[in-house]
């Protein structure tokens, strides 16, 4: 079957081997020390995989691969990307804001927020630079000397380059992404961990069940985006129709009964044709369509 080849064939870049190998807190320990030597990090309290965060009904889900806390409440979240979608750096905004929403209660006072880092680790380059790291903090344009301090960063690890921009140790983590074998002893700790976790039968059923979920959203999709494109195309039609008899003379109510639609409809497409005279046909669809028209 398809899921237990995609099972097999899985390592280290993919989301949730990732998180699970991540679970062992002296693994995230060590992978976070490696990204930021600066930083001592005493312990890792309470890793949460896949952590779902979603403020009110009508805020995008996020669901996080790693999200972890060390001894000085300092806060990471750490995604493993695989392709370049070309949204990360607004993907990044959104998850550090909603990180920061977690953090304190209505009423607290600012400075309770915590050090947080937002963490891709990207197969791709994202910015094109060939850099091994692409680190993101707040400055003053007019005085870069000048840091806003608000305890918001954000990297970007690149699996790809070839430059000697970073430690060793470092540089052996990104390689093994990269495809390249490493005699690295936190390599070989990693590639132990993934073949331990590719044996653990609840976590394949577990990941199993996910992507069957995912492929059934993706057709759930699918599907009503086809329904989504034939209305489209029956009202781009419509509005073609009403179009050309509102310019040949003809009355709301005389293309209402040539097209055999109700009077209701026509005026709702004939009020957004006259609101909108320079947009053609597709636009104003388009404009029915957010307005809210059936």
């Amino acid at each position: 079957m398809k899921y237990a080849t995609d099972w097999e064939e899985i390592g280290l870049s993919n989301d949730f081997i990732f998180g699970k190998v991540m679970s062992d807190p002296e693994l995230c320990k060590e992978l976070l020390e490696r990204i930021l030597p600066g930083i001592e990090i005493d312990h890792i309290e309470y890793p949460e995989l896949q952590k779902p965060i979603k403020e009110d009904v009508d805020a995008r889900s996020v669901r996080l691969d790693v999200y972890v806390k060390d001894g000085k409440n300092t806060v990471y979240d750490i995604e493993m990307q695989k392709v370049n979608t070309r949204e990360l750096p607004k993907r990044s905004r959104y998850y550090q804001g909603m990180m920061d929403l977690q953090l304190i209660d209505s009423g607290q006072p600012y400075k309770k927020l915590n050090l947080s880092y937002v963490i891709f680790i990207c197969l791709e380059d994202v910015f094109g630079k060939n850099r091994h790291i692409y680190t993101f903090e707040n400055i003053c344009r007019e005085d870069p000397e000048i840091k806003l301090r608000d305890g918001a960063i954000k990297i970007f690890l690149n699996a790809k380059s070839n430059r000697n921009d970073v430690s060793s140790e470092l540089g052996a983590f990104l390689d093994y992404l990269g495809g390249k074998k490493s005699e690295d002893e936190y390599v070989q700790k990693l590639e132990k961990a993934v073949r331990e976790a590719k044996h653990n039968r609840k976590w394949r059923h577990e990941y199993m069940t996910l992507l069957m979920r995912d492929q059934e959203n993706q057709e759930i999709g699918e599907e009503r985006g086809r329904r989504e494109g034939i209305r489209e195309g029956m009202l781009y039609t419509l509005v073609s129709q009403v179009r050309k008899k509102l310019l040949r003379g003809y009355s709301k109510e005389q293309i209402a009964d040539l097209l055999e639609e109700d009077i209701q409809t026509v005026e709702n497409i004939c009020r957004m044709i006259s609101a909108h005279p320079e947009e053609d046909n597709r636009e104003i669809c388009r404009l029915l369509m957010e307005d809210g028209f059936q």
